[in-house]
């Protein structure tokens, strides 16, 4: 356990470190913390912080800087936010997928770091599906949302069919389940297999089974937004190669999708700092997340990605008021 005073000099040290970015010494600790300590005490101190593993020394300096596990102690029992100290602008009720475009944005534009949204999880239901003959044994599977979004996927199959064939099963799905969540149709289908012509029935489950996944797909969307912002901060500008890991993390968004699939199973603002876990694998980066709500129940998860040395007060209130905006235009846009 540490104590009070060790705390203290630890949260200056972090405070400055996050502000200036360069490592702390023992005589700007001294200013930093306003404790009356002689710099032999000051360091002793430090010595114990870095025992403990909270901070750590670079080679190239005799100051010290926030290890992952002092940043970790730091935002858990010493930050303090202002949620009164932030204003931004509301966003306008309009379809999801405007709405969560404009809180990417809004995300990026306030950090100055990488806003990224999870769009809302719908239920998987269509308004109507339709089929395309490619070629042999290839088909185009058509799927049409209730709000009117098209999904495409190609099907193959061990059988060919006619364009008579396809029609019959469209009309059939259609007629019978338009407007039913796709694992209700599943199970009805698997029910019905007897009463239908054999060939339809492997057509039918093959769509059921390649919408279900489009419609994954479609609903798992990550709106990411002000990558570039990372390259005018120097804990990246200056290594390429951390550039280079942050932006694979940004292309291949499946690390993101699992992070914020994470971040909607917790309530209120949550903080991920790099080489913690697998979740964020990146030593480098952090991120400060926080689900958000339609009608009171919880549909997806937004934050803002930046490097570990960030300021991680006003992130929370960035993070908190945006997941409050998100929330009420999207449940006055139903």
């Amino acid at each position: 356990m540490l104590d009070d005073r060790a705390k203290l000099l630890l949260k200056a040290l972090v405070e400055r470190y996050i502000a200036d970015g360069q490592p702390v010494g023992s005589r700007t600790l001294s200013k930093a913390s306003g404790l009356d300590l002689s710099p032999a005490t000051i360091r002793n101190v430090m010595a114990d912080l870095e025992e403990l593993g909270l901070i750590a020394s670079p080679h190239t300096s005799a100051g010290r800087i926030p290890t992952t596990r002092g940043y970790r102690l730091f935002v858990d029992t010493m930050l303090t936010v202002d949620r009164t100290g932030l204003q931004a602008p509301a966003l306008t009720p309009d379809q999801p997928q405007k709405v969560i475009a404009s809180a990417a944005n809004l995300l990026s534009s306030l950090s100055q770091f990488v806003g990224v949204v999870m769009a809302p999880k719908r239920a998987s239901v269509f308004r109507h599906i339709e089929f395309l003959r490619l070629s042999e044994r290839r088909f185009l599977v058509i799927i049409v949302s209730p709000e009117g979004d098209v999904q495409n996927r190609i099907l193959f199959t061990e059988t060919d069919y006619s364009q008579s064939q396809l029609i019959e099963t469209s009309n059939y799905l259609n007629t019978h389940y338009a407007g039913m969540a796709i694992e209700q149709v599943r199970s009805r289908v698997q029910q019905e297999l007897v009463s239908l012509q054999g060939e339809i029935a492997t057509l039918m489950q093959a769509a059921v089974r390649v919408s279900s996944e489009a419609m994954a797909d479609d609903h798992n969307e990550v709106v990411i937004s002000g990558e570039r912002n990372l390259l005018s901060v120097s804990d990246f500008s200056g290594d390429m190669g951390h550039l280079r890991r942050a932006f694979d993390l940004f292309e291949q968004k499946t690390q993101l999708m699992r992070l914020l699939d994470v971040s909607s199973q917790a309530e209120g603002v949550r903080i991920y700092i790099g080489g913690e876990s697998q979740i964020v694998p990146m030593q480098e980066l952090s991120v400060v997340s926080s689900p958000y709500e339609v009608d009171g129940q919880i549909v997806g998860t937004l934050g803002v990605i930046g490097p570990t040395r960030m300021p991680y007060d006003r992130m929370i209130q960035i993070v908190n008021i945006t997941s409050r905006l998100v929330s009420n235009a999207l449940s006055q846009s139903k």
